[in-house]
């Protein structure tokens, strides 16, 4: 997975094969657990650029804007 869309729908088809009965608890928990690493490892480097008072570009946090797909906010 590329970014963060990508880790979210995946997180959403693992939870829906665990309500399938397709994977067991225990992997759905260690696959929750390593999407929780890779979050935690994004808000370090966010939290080290805000520091730093520095706005790049971090690849895996850049997906597609979710408004158009939500519907207008107004």
């Amino acid at each position: 997975m590329n970014n963060c869309d990508e880790l979210r729908k995946e997180l959403a088809l693992i939870f829906e094969k665990l309500k399938a009965g397709e994977i067991k608890p225990g992997e759905a928990a260690e696959l929750a657990n390593l999407a929780g690493k890779m979050i935690g490892s994004a808000k370090v480097q966010v939290d080290y650029y805000a520091m730093r008072k520095e706005a790049p570009t971090i690849a895996f946090l850049e997906a597609t804007p979710c408004l158009g797909k939500l519907g207008s906010a107004t």
